[in-house]
C-alpha cells in the first residue's frame, strides 16, 4: 500500500465541526441524527465481494477469500454525506443476519448494547485515488474532492470479526453547523 495511505491512530487535520463528527466514539448515525436534518440509510449494494489489502491483513483471512460486505450511504435531507463499508467473514453467522437489515442504521444495533461485543480502536485515513475506499465513496461526493477522510473499526462478537470503514464526504460539514 501507498506509504501515505496508511491507517493512524491520529485523526487527520480536519475543521474542529468535522473532526468532533469524525472522532466521536459513540455512534454516529446519532451524532447524524442530533443534526436536526432527516436521516435515512440507503443500501448500494450487499454481498459477497473481495476483500481490500489492508482489509484482509486485519481480519486476518487470505487477500484471494471474499467477504460478505454491506456498502451504505448515510443520508442528511437527501444528500450523502457518509459511504459506509461493512464486511464481515463470507460465511459468517454471527454478523450476516445483523448486516441484513435493509435500510436500519448498524450503528443503532453496534452501540445499542449487544451483550460481548467487543470494539478496538478507531483508525483513520486521508485517502485519496487509487485507495478502493476513496474509489467507492468518490462517486457520491457532488464537490469531488481529491482527498476524503476515512475511519474503521474492528468489532467482535461471539470471537467473529466486523470491520466497519466509513468516508466522510465534504456535504457533512454543512449539516454540522
Amino acid at each position: 500500500m501507498d506509504e501515505k495511505q496508511r491507517w493512524s491512530a491520529t485523526l487527520p487535520t480536519c475543521s474542529p465541526l468535522l473532526a468532533a463528527c469524525i472522532g466521536t466514539r459513540g455512534s454516529l448515525t446519532e451524532h447524524l441524527m442530533a443534526t436536526g436534518h432527516p436521516f435515512a440509510v440507503d443500501v448500494l449494494a450487499q454481498g459477497n465481494t473481495p476483500v481490500y489489502a489492508d482489509e484482509a491483513e486485519l481480519l486476518q483471512i487470505s487477500a484471494k477469500q471474499p467477504v460478505y460486505a454491506r456498502h451504505v450511504r448515510l443520508m442528511l435531507a437527501g444528500e450523502p454525506v457518509v459511504i459506509a463499508r461493512s464486511i464481515t467473514l463470507d460465511d459468517c453467522r454471527v454478523w450476516r443476519p445483523i448486516l441484513e437489515r435493509g435500510s436500519r442504521s448498524l450503528g443503532l444495533t453496534l452501540f445499542g448494547g449487544l451483550p460481548g461485543l467487543g470494539r478496538e480502536a478507531l483508525q483513520f485515513l486521508q485517502s485519496d485515488h487509487p485507495h478502493p475506499l476513496y474509489t467507492l465513496a468518490s462517486v457520491h461526493d457532488a464537490q469531488h474532492a481529491p482527498q476524503l477522510t476515512a475511519r474503521r473499526c474492528r468489532f467482535t462478537l461471539a470471537d467473529s470479526p466486523l470491520l466497519v470503514s466509513e468516508v466522510f464526504l465534504p456535504a457533512l460539514e454543512h449539516y454540522l453547523r
